[in-house]
């Protein structure tokens, strides 16, 4: 069974327009294949460092101090970390306010509560807790002289006040003089947070005192993670209450801390490390009650032993909910002030603070993650691995980021390299399922029917190769045809020939796909087939030979079984022919598509096919296909062939002469042995 010479011509025409004018979007697709996915990520990671040095406020203190705080929890988890235990708190509770009445205390009291706990011998007291005016002389007086008894060892709160736009417009007291840090280096540098009023106690509280502020500014999120370890007021730089108590219990005097613009503050053998406003990354330790707690009552009424605060930094505060001093830290809502300011103690008597990285560091993080992106990005498999690797660094990140903050105070930036990985990781993911995976379900789906798994693997990896749109490719063109099929179909049961049919096709499919052609079609009884296509084949034409040789022993066994079961065999004619012609997916786009091969040299192996039976041969081969093989039959690397020249035919349409040649097996292992067609007239085609 072939096709007319008249429908194959305008059917050939009909596609040829086809191809020129609508090649599918698919093959421009590919052109570009690796870029999204060397670009894109490239992209992300530039982006991401240029945050990286900006650093926005609105990421910098919602959304990547949210992830310190899971740091943190994550890291108490992990390795529970205490306060040094000679730091202890006395504090105004509950349980106080119900002994000794409702706050504030008479001043009287709250000197008798220092004088109480100095009987014990502690390295340092300070007393979290504001007098900002008078209660009466008696009772100023009172205080002052416990406070000037215990001078030097004893620091008291100062309230300062600080607001955008407010600059500093009086003078400096001159009692906070002996209060101020005089050792200044890189000035330039220095950032402090400025403050415009000092809430100063009367005298001669005042005069008693030596101060440390307690002016506390959170986070945008309303968050304390820092501590201003000093503040400019005027000209002059005040400590801390926490810095001034660490210092009182290291014995270091005023005259020994030097401050380091935008670096930090040595004290003695100490560097405390601060950012460039003079801010300490307070670690806490973690909830409320972590800092070990007295009762204030209990100290004053004589059950806490004198002896117990020997050699122990205590802090006086409030706790009570009646006293309103508490503060929302990364562990709670609801953290006493007192025990922020005595964590604060704790971070600096034991060297424990929290580094946070320069900004070079997460930029090189960054850089890391983009490139461990990229590298798995580029990796050769399907979006399901490449989900779980991009999962597996992303935990390796996490894991590392938490490490470094747990056992080494060290904070990277968490939320730049993490989305730096998620956001390559999300489209690489994506573009290797909706892109890449699905041009490669288009090819399976194309061309699982063509070609064998292997053609259709090798394709995935180089789509490049499937050529969709149409291409002028050098193939070898294969078709088969059942001789008298109709007369058979005609004289047999259409359940009987539609079996022998699909054993048949089903037989020599199978043959086709052995020797890695491409299965054009089914014409009916007949098989199309090509090499050359869509891979590359540099010994086609040889392949093609090869399958025609393998069906035609085959059919020799199916033979021998149909009679052996009563049934008429059949036989077939093959016609092979070699050359340029166009190669393409035709059809109707988004219906119905063929990968198939259409051309001049098609038409002559489908001529050239018809022939078989004038000429009494199952293999036909014209001289284009045979010259492609002729120095392997001579030369011996394919043995047990015969070419036998017949005759030289006219294609209609041309006027060139094409030698034909019936192609038979040998006894393996023979020599082949080729022979040209015998000189004499040319047969035109279109001659009954």
């Amino acid at each position: 069974m072939s096709l007319s010479a008249t429908a194959e011509t305008g059917y050939r025409k009909k596609v040829s327009a086809f191809l020129i004018s609508k090649p599918l979007k698919f093959s421009s697709l590919s052109k570009g294949f690796i870029r999204p996915t060397l670009i894109v990520p490239l992209f992300i990671t530039l982006l991401f460092l240029l945050l990286t040095k900006i650093n926005p406020s609105i990421i910098d203190e919602q959304l990547e101090t949210l992830f310190v705080d899971y740091r943190f929890k994550a890291g108490d988890l992990i390795r529970r970390q205490t306060p040094p235990p000679d730091i202890v708190i006395v504090t105004i509770d509950e349980k106080s306010l119900s002994q000794y009445g409702r706050w504030p205390w008479p001043r009287h009291l709250q000197a008798g509560l220092i004088d109480k706990i100095f009987e014990g011998d502690p390295r340092a007291v300070s007393v979290d807790i504001f007098y900002p005016e008078s209660e009466s002389p008696e009772a100023d007086i009172a205080l002052s002289e416990t406070i000037e008894r215990q001078r030097g060892k004893l620091v008291m709160a100062l309230g300062f006040e600080g607001e955008k736009g407010k600059g500093f417009t009086e003078d400096i007291p001159d009692v906070l003089y002996e209060d101020a840090l005089m050792n200044l280096k890189n000035v330039q540098y220095l950032k402090a947070l400025e403050t415009y009023r000092v809430l100063l106690p009367p005298e001669p509280i005042a005069s008693s005192s030596d101060f440390g502020h307690v002016y506390a500014l959170p986070d945008m999120d309303g968050k304390l993670r820092w501590e201003n370890l000093y503040i400019k007021f005027g000209d002059e730089y005040f400590p801390s209450l926490a810095l001034k108590t660490a210092l009182s219990a290291l014995n270091i005097p005023m005259q020994d801390v030097k401050v380091i613009g935008g670096i930090g503050i040595e004290a003695g053998n100490i560097f405390i490390p601060t950012d460039l406003y003079g801010r300490l990354h307070i670690k806490y330790y973690g909830r409320e009650g972590t800092v070990a707690h007295k009762s204030a009552a209990d100290v004053l009424s004589g059950r806490i032993p004198a002896g117990h605060f020997k050699n122990k930094i205590v802090i006086i505060g409030t706790t009570a909910i009646a006293t309103y001093d508490t503060k929302v830290t990364p562990f709670s809502a609801n953290f006493p002030g007192v025990e922020k300011n005595a964590t604060i103690v704790a971070n600096i008597i034991k060297g424990d603070f929290m580094t946070r990285s320069p900004v070079y560091a997460d930029m090189l993080l960054v850089i890391l993650a983009g490139l461990s992106a990229l590298f798995i990005a580029q990796r050769n498999m399907n979006s399901l691995s490449l989900l779980a690797s991009f999962l597996a660094v992303f935990i390796v990140f996490v894991t590392a980021n938490q490490a470094l903050f747990t056992y080494h105070n060290l904070r990277f930036n968490f939320i730049y390299p993490l989305m730096t990985l998620f956001s390559v990781g999300t489209f690489a993911v994506n573009y290797k399922y909706f892109v890449e995976e699905k041009k490669a379900r288009e090819i399976k789906r194309m061309f699982s029917s063509y070609v064998t798994e292997r053609v259709v693997n090798e394709l995935i990896k180089r789509p490049e190769m499937a050529k969709l749109g149409g291409d002028r490719r050098d193939v070898t063109i294969f078709f088969s045809d059942i001789r008298s099929f109709t007369t058979f179909s005609e004289k047999h049961e259409p359940e009987e020939v539609v079996a022998m049919l699909n054993e048949y096709l089903g037989a020599m499919t199978e043959i086709v796909f052995k020797w890695e052609g491409t299965l054009d079609k089914f014409i009916g009884d007949a098989i199309v087939a090509f090499w050359g296509a869509p891979l590359p084949q540099e010994n086609h034409t040889e392949l093609a030979l090869q399958c025609s040789l393998d069906m035609s022993r085959k059919l020799v066994e199916l033979q021998e079984k149909w009679r052996s079961e009563g049934k008429a065999p059949l036989d077939i004619g093959i016609g092979i022919n070699a050359g340029e012609a166009i190669v393409g997916n035709i059809g109707a786009e988004g219906k119905k598509m063929d990968y198939t091969v259409i051309g001049d040299n098609v038409n002559l192996a489908s001529r050239v096919e018809s022939l078989t039976k004038r000429y009494n041969a199952r293999i036909l081969m014209t001289e284009l296909a045979v010259e492609r093989i002729r120095e392997s039959l001579t030369g011996g690397r394919i043995k047990g062939v015969s070419a036998e020249g017949l005759e030289r035919v006219i294609v209609k349409g041309k006027d060139t002469p094409v030698g034909l040649y019936r192609i038979t097996s040998l006894e393996e292992g023979m020599p082949s042995v080729i022979s040209e067609p015998r000189p004499g007239e040319v047969l035109k085609l279109d001659e009954k």
